[in-house]
């Protein structure tokens, strides 16, 4: 691959997803959340056209579903993410104990009262539209995240990640490549406060900087799972998964807790993360040949 081909996914990727990100910020001051939220959904499919659009092909990157001799991996791409995620938010809060709360109070900064009234007068009580929840995340969601996080696998692990390794070895593409990943995010860390929030301390650079080992760890283990199957469905999945489990934490979390939410409860945060980035460390140091 040479190199104008990668500056060209590059650019057009950032390119394009910035302005978007940019689009979503006046959207989402404007009060639209539905329409934010779905350009929010449909950027996940910029690196794809991305790689469309640098002319690199896209036929060898693994699209016929494996299954055989490849169970152990599937079924940790769809599960792994909900177990490293409760396993983070167990370490949060145990310490911090005062920020499980399973009143409401997040739907109700999110939505208002209205939204937990409503949910009170269908028959559901907080606490059971948090365990539906849960099962969905871990039943149908991945499933259904898979299709969007296909449109970023294909660009980040099926086209980027290979070159920036065999460029750098895989220890330092991986690193590079999950940088690249987090600064894709950038806009809107600093511009609506995504994942962690507005008020916590260094807004937004600690934030844009702790994102990016988040999407390194994430990275290794994406890479890990399309590298042990060859199919570019795997890390989807795996994306998918953790995309659908990642915010049912904040659920349960009281709502203004400030610089401790880059602490956690989601596990994007450096405690809550601990489960990720250890699970990272240990893969990235296992061998190509190593089983599962």
């Amino acid at each position: 691959m040479s190199k104008s081909t990668m500056k060209k996914y590059l650019l057009f990727t950032f390119g394009v997803a910035y302005a978007m990100q940019i689009a979503v910020y006046y959207l989402y001051i404007s009060g639209i959340p539905y329409v934010y939220q779905l350009l929010m959904s449909l950027m996940m499919f910029v690196p794809f056209f991305g790689v469309l659009i640098s002319g690199h092909t896209l036929k060898d990157m693994g699209w016929k579903p494996v299954f055989k001799g490849k169970v152990k991996v599937i079924l940790f791409a769809w599960f792994m993410p909900a177990i490293l995620t409760a396993l983070g938010a167990l370490i949060y809060f145990a310490i911090f104990p005062q920020h499980f709360d399973l009143s409401g109070s997040y739907v109700v900064e999110a939505a208002g009262e209205d939204a937990l009234r409503q949910m009170e007068e269908a028959g559901l009580t907080y606490p059971i539209q948090i365990l539906i929840s849960c099962i969905g995340c871990i039943t149908y969601a991945p499933v259904i995240n898979t299709v969007f996080g296909l449109g970023e696998e294909v660009g980040w692990r099926g086209f980027m990640y290979p070159e920036l390794k065999s460029r750098f070895g895989k220890r330092g593409g991986r690193v590079i490549g999950g940088v690249i990943w987090g600064m894709w995010h950038w806009p809107l860390i600093w511009l609506i406060g995504y994942e962690y929030g507005p008020e916590y301390f260094g807004f937004p650079v600690t934030g844009m900087l702790l994102f990016c080992v988040v999407t390194v760890a994430l990275g290794i283990i994406c890479d890990w799972t399309y590298e042990k199957t060859d199919c570019i469905w795997l890390p989807a999945l795996f994306h998918g998964a953790f995309n659908a489990i990642a915010t049912v934490t904040i659920a349960v979390c009281t709502p203004g807790t400030g610089s401790a939410r880059l602490l956690g409860p989601a596990p994007n945060g450096l405690l809550a993360g601990i489960p990720l980035f250890v699970s990272a460390m240990i893969i990235a140091q296992r061998k190509a040949d190593n089983p599962l």
